[in-house]
C-alpha cells in the first residue's frame, strides 16, 4: 500500500512540472527574445509539459539569433541562457521524480519505496536545484530581468495578468521586473518547502528499522539544508543588487559582475582601514574591496590571510603586497567582520559556496596558511609585473611555483618567504629570436648561490658555483667547438670574474695557460703550454707579460730573459742549448726578418748533467700546491661546518640526471626528475652512519673505495671534481714533460685533502651520535694514513695523465732503451749469450761441442736430456725479449 504522503508527493511534482512549463513559455523564452533585442513580434509557441518550442523549431533555437552589440547586453543574454538551461534540467529531473512516483503508485507491491528518485538520488536532485539557484541569483544580482524587460516594456505590461496567474498575492502596482523575480523564485521556494514537510511525514510513517528510514532522513536533511542555503543565496543576491544603486557608474562598471555576492558593507557595520586609506570597505564572496574616491583596490580572498590582533577592536590582513588592519568601534563589530572575512576566505579556497549556510557545519573553521594561487605583482621591484603561480605561506611565495614576466623571463623552482630559494630554473630571452639564457641553479634568498649549470644563448656553458647571483668559487666555462673562438676556462671565480688559480685552453691558438688571474685577466705567475711543444713561465700583469721569464723550446733549448707573447726575444737574455753551449746578450728584431743578437757564445763550458735542461720542471714553487684548488675544497668545507644538512647537499653536489640530453629538457622535467634534496637528506644520514660502522683499517679501506667510486657521495663528488681539474691542466695540448713535477705535487695534495675530508665527515657523524670527537692526528700519522689508504685508491684516477707526462719526460731514455733491445735482437744466439755473460753450461746443447769423453754407444747422454729443458727456457726468454721490442716502440709512438 502506498501512503498518503506518496500521493501528495505525486501531486506536488505534477504541479511543479506544469509550473516550470508555464514559466518557460511565458517568462524565460520572452526574456531570451528581449535579450536578443528582436524587432519582430513574439513568435507562436507550442506548449508541452515542461517544453516550449517555436513551431517548426527546436529548444534553444533563439540562441542562434544575433547577440546584442553592447557588452552588458551580451552578458545578460548569457545569464538568461544559462537560466534557461538550468530550468530545463530542473524540469527533466522533476519529470523523472514524477515518473518514479507514478510507477510506485501503480505497482506498490513490486516497486519498493527505495526506487523513488528523491530517495536513491537525493544528491543528484540537490545538485540540479543548486545550479538553478546559482543561475537565478546571478540574474538577480546584476538586474538581468529588469534590463531585459526595458527592451520590450510594452510587451511585459501586457503579460502582467499572466504573471499574476503564476504568482499568488502579486500586487498589481509592483514593477514587471519585480514580478519576474518573484515568478522565478516563489514556485521553487514553495516546492522545496513542501519537499521537506512531505519527506518528514513519510519518515514518520515507516519504522525505525525500515530499510528506507536512512534514505528518508538523508533526503529530508538535504532539502532542509537547501532551504537555508536558498534563503542565504537570495538574500545575498538582493543585497548585491541593492549595492549597485549606491555606487557611481564608474565603480559599478568595475565591480558589477555576476560572480560577486556582497557579504558585508562597512556602511552597515562601520570599519576603518589602517594604514591604507579607504572610504568604504566591501566584502564579496571572492574579494575584499577598498574604495577611495574613484579608485578601487581589490584583494583576491584566495590570497588574504587573517591574523587576529592584540587589540580587541582590530585584526590584521596580509596580502601578497599589502599588510593592513581593519578597526571597528567595538569588539562585536570586529568579531562580525573577522568571522565573515575568515569564512569567505575558507569558501573561496574550497572553490564552492558553503552548504547548508555560510560558515555552518565546517570541519575547518580557519583557512589553511599554506595555499596555492596566482597573483600579478604591481609594486616596483624585481617581481614588478611578474605573475607568480604556485604555493604561498602567509602572503609570500613559499614552496614550488612559477614566475613569469611580460618580457618573456620565467622562473620555475622553490621559493621561501617570497624569494627564490632552493633549486630553480630561469629562462631569460635574448635579443636573438628563439634564444634564451637558461640557468639551472640553486638559489638563496633571491640570488643564485651554490652549484649551477648555465647554458647561454652564445653557446657557452658554465658549470660551477655561484654567490649572490654571480660566478663565485670553482667553475668551468666552456664554449662549443662551433663558436668563432672556442675556449675553456677551469678555475676560480670571484664576483663574476676569473680570479685566482685557473686554466684556460684556447683551441684556436693551440695554447693552454696555467696560472693566476685577477679581474678576468691573467695576473701573476703563469705557465703557457703550446701545441707546438714550446712552453714558458712568466709573470703577467693586466693580461700582459712583464719582466723576465723562462722559455723551453721543443729541442730542449732554454731561454731565460724577456720575451713577448708571440715568442720574440727582446732585451737581455741567455740561451742554453742542449749541447751545453750558452748564448748571452741582448736580443731584438731589426727592420728585416730574423733575430738580432749582441752577446757572447760560450762553447767551452759543458753542463754537468746534459739532461738538466731537458728535465727542467716549471711551476714548482710558483703556485703553492695547497692553495691551487681551494675553490674546490671550499664548498665541501662549508657543507661540513654546517653539519652536512640534506638541503645543502644538493647545492654542494649539484643535481643529477641520467644524461646531458635530459639537461636540455623542460623546466618542469628537471624540477621533478632530478635527484631531490629530500632524497639527499636520507642518504646523508646513511653515509654518516656507514662511516661510523667502518672505522677498522680493513673495513675503512673498503668504505673509502666505495665512497670514492660513488658520484653521489661527497667524497666521490670531490674526487671527480679534482679529476676534472687534473685533466684540464695536464691532458691534451697541456701534456708537457716540464709539468710532471707540478702534477705529482697535486696528486699528493689531493690525497691529503681527501683524507682530511673523510676526517671531517667522521667528526660530524660522531657529533650527530653524541659521541666524543676523535683527537687530531699528528703529521706523521696523517702522512702514513694518506700513503697507506688514500693514495692507492686515488692514484688510478690520475694515472692516465701521469703516465703520459712520464713518457714525455723520459722519451729519450725510452728511445735508447728500445733501440738497445732492437740491436740485441739482431745478435746470433751465441753472441747474445756471450754479451749477457751467460755461463756456457746453461747454453742450449746444439750450440756446444761434445767432448771426446762421451761414452761409446750412448746416443743421448744424461747431459743432453737436461739441456733439452734448458732449450725450452732459452726459447721462452728469447721470445720475451722479442716481444719487448714492439711494446717499447708502441710506447714511444704514443708519446
Amino acid at each position: 500500500m502506498c501512503s498518503p504522503e506518496e500521493a501528495a508527493l505525486l501531486r506536488l511534482e505534477e504541479v511543479f512540472s506544469a509550473t516550470l512549463a508555464r514559466i518557460n513559455s511565458f517568462v524565460l523564452q520572452p526574456l531570451l527574445e528581449a535579450g536578443h533585442d528582436w524587432k519582430a513580434g513574439c513568435p507562436v509557441y507550442e506548449v508541452t509539459l515542461g517544453r516550449c518550442l517555436p513551431l517548426g523549431g527546436s529548444v534553444g533555437a533563439s540562441v542562434n539569433a544575433p547577440e546584442p552589440s553592447d557588452p552588458w547586453g551580451r552578458e545578460c543574454l548569457q545569464l538568461l541562457q544559462q537560466l534557461h538551461r538550468s530550468s530545463q534540467q530542473l524540469w527533466e529531473v522533476t519529470e523523472e521524480s514524477l515518473h518514479s512516483l507514478q510507477e510506485r503508485l501503480r505497482h506498490p507491491d513490486s516497486i519498493s519505496l527505495e526506487s523513488l528518485l528523491l530517495l536513491h538520488c537525493a544528491d543528484r536532485v540537490l545538485q540540479v536545484h543548486l545550479e538553478y539557484i546559482e543561475s537565478y541569483t546571478s540574474c538577480v544580482a546584476v538586474q538581468a530581468f529588469q534590463k531585459a524587460v526595458k527592451r520590450r516594456s510594452e510587451y511585459w505590461q501586457g503579460q502582467r495578468k499572466v504573471l499574476q496567474q503564476l504568482l499568488s498575492g502579486m500586487s498589481s502596482e509592483g514593477s514587471v521586473g519585480t514580478a519576474l523575480v518573484q515568478a522565478l523564485r516563489q514556485p521553487l521556494t514553495h516546492h522545496v518547502h513542501q519537499y521537506v514537510l512531505l519527506l518528514l511525514s513519510l519518515g514518520d510513517t515507516v519504522g525505525e528499522r525500515h530499510p528506507t528510514r536512512e534514505l528518508l532522513v538523508h533526503a529530508a536533511t538535504v532539502f532542509g539544508n537547501l532551504q537555508s542555503f536558498m534563503r542565504q543565496e537570495l538574500d545575498q543576491a538582493m543585497a548585491t543588487q541593492a549595492l549597485w544603486h549606491t555606487l557611481s557608474s564608474r565603480l559599478r562598471d568595475v565591480l558589477c559582475t555576476p560572480a560577486h555576492r556582497l557579504l558585508q558593507d562597512s556602511q552597515d557595520i562601520p570599519v576603518t582601514v589602517t594604514p591604507l586609506r579607504a572610504e568604504r570597505v566591501l566584502l564579496f564572496d571572492d574579494a575584499l574591496v577598498l574604495l577611495q574616491g574613484h579608485s578601487v583596490h581589490t584583494f583576491d580572498l584566495k590570497l588574504v590571510w587573517v591574523e587576529p590582533g592584540q587589540d580587541r577592536c582590530m585584526f590584521h590582513l596580509l596580502t601578497p603586497e599589502e599588510e593592513f588592519s581593519l578597526c571597528s568601534k567595538d569588539p562585536q563589530c570586529r568579531v562580525a567582520w573577522q568571522w565573515k572575512v575568515t569564512q569567505a576566505v575558507c569558501q573561496t579556497l574550497r572553490g564552492k559556496k558553503d552548504f547548508p549556510v555560510l560558515g555552518a557545519g565546517l570541519e575547518l573553521s580557519e583557512p589553511p596558511t599554506c595555499r596555492c594561487g596566482a597573483y600579478t605583482f604591481r609594486a616596483e621591484g624585481r617581481f614588478s609585473q611578474a605573475t607568480y603561480e604556485g604555493e604561498w605561506y602567509w602572503g609570500r611565495p613559499h614552496g614550488k611555483g612559477t614566475l613569469k614576466w611580460p618580457d618573456g623571463r620565467n622562473h620555475v623552482g622553490d621559493f621561501c618567504q617570497g624569494l627564490e630559494h632552493g633549486f630553480g630554473i630561469r629562462l631569460v630571452p635574448q635579443a636573438s629570436e628563439d634564444k634564451f639564457d637558461c640557468y639551472k641553479c640553486h638559489w638563496r634568498e633571491g640570488s643564485m648561490c651554490g652549484y649551477g649549470i648555465c647554458e647561454y644563448s652564445t653557446s657557452e656553458v658554465y658549470k660551477g658555483y655561484f654567490q649572490e647571483g654571480l660566478r663565485h668559487g670553482f667553475g668551468v666555462l666552456e664554449s662549443t667547438p662551433q663558436t668563432p673562438q672556442p675556449c675553456r676556462y677551469t678555475g676560480h671565480w670571484e664576483r663574476g670574474q676569473r680570479s685566482g688559480y685557473g686554466i684556460e685552453e684556447d683551441s684556436d691558438r693551440g695554447e693552454r695557460y696555467i696560472g693566476m688571474w685577477q679581474a678576468d685577466q691573467r695576473h701573476g705567475p703563469g705557465v703557457m703550454v703550446t701545441q707546438a711543444g714550446v712552453c714558458y713561465q712568466a709573470t703577467f700583469q693586466a693580461d700582459k707579460m712583464v719582466g723576465p721569464g723562462i722559455l723551453l723550446s721543443e729541442d730542449d733549448s732554454l731561454y731565460e730573459g724577456t720575451f713577448t707573447r708571440d715568442l720574440t726575444f727582446v732585451g737581455k737574455g741567455k740561451v742554453t742549448f742542449p749541447n751545453g753551449f750558452t748564448l748571452e746578450g741582448s736580443f731584438g728584431s731589426g727592420a728585416g726578418r730574423g733575430l738580432h743578437i749582441q752577446g757572447v757564445l760560450d762553447t767551452a763550458a759543458l753542463p754537468s748533467d746534459p739532461g738538466s735542461t731537458r728535465k727542467r720542471q716549471l711551476g714548482l714553487g710558483v703556485f703553492p700546491v695547497e692553495s691551487r684548488w681551494q675553490g674546490v675544497y671550499g664548498p665541501f668545507q662549508d657543507f661540513v661546518q654546517a653539519g652536512c644538512p640534506g638541503d645543502l647537499q644538493e647545492a654542494l653536489l649539484g643535481f643529477h640526471v641520467q644524461s646531458s640530453r635530459e639537461l636540455r629538457k623542460s623546466q618542469e622535467y628537471l624540477c621533478c626528475e632530478r635527484t631531490h634534496p629530500e632524497d639527499h637528506a636520507g642518504r646523508m644520514e646513511d653515509i654518516l652512519e656507514e662511516l661510523l660502522q667502518h672505522r677498522a683499517p680493513e673495513a675503512l679501506q673498503q668504505c673509502l673505495r666505495k665512497a670514492l667510486n660513488n658520484s653521489l657521495h661527497p667524497l666521490g663528488k670531490l674526487l671527480r671534481t679534482l679529476m676534472l681539474t687534473f685533466q684540464a691542466t695536464y691532458s691534451g695540448i697541456g701534456a708537457n714533460k716540464h709539468l710532471q713535477g707540478l702534477a705529482q705535487e697535486e696528486v699528493k695534495q689531493h690525497a691529503q685533502e681527501l683524507w682530511a675530508a673523510y676526517r671531517c665527515l667522521l667528526q660530524v657523524a660522531l657529533q650527530c651520535k653524541g659521541q666524543a670527537p676523535e683527537e687530531d692526528e699528528d703529521a706523521e700519522t696523517r702522512d702514513l694514513q694518506v700513503h697507506r689508504l688514500v693514495l692507492p685508491l686515488v692514484l688510478p684516477s690520475f694515472y692516465s695523465e701521469l703516465f703520459t707526462l712520464y713518457l714525455l719526460l723520459h722519451e729519450r731514455e725510452d728511445s735508447l732503451y728500445s733501440q738497445g733491445i732492437a740491436n740485441l735482437s739482431l745478435f746470433p744466439d751465441t753472441k747474445l749469450l756471450e754479451f749477457l755473460d751467460v755461463q756456457k753450461h746453461l747454453w742450449p746443447l746444439k750450440d756446444l761441442t761434445l767432448t771426446t769423453n762421451q761414452p761409446p754407444g750412448d746416443h743421448l747422454p744424461h747431459f743432453t736430456r737436461y739441456s733439452l729443458v734448458r732449450d725450452k727456457c732459452f726459447l721462452s726468454a728469447t721470445e720475451c725479449l722479442q716481444k719487448m721490442i714492439p711494446v717499447t716502440s708502441t710506447s714511444r709512438r704514443r708519446t
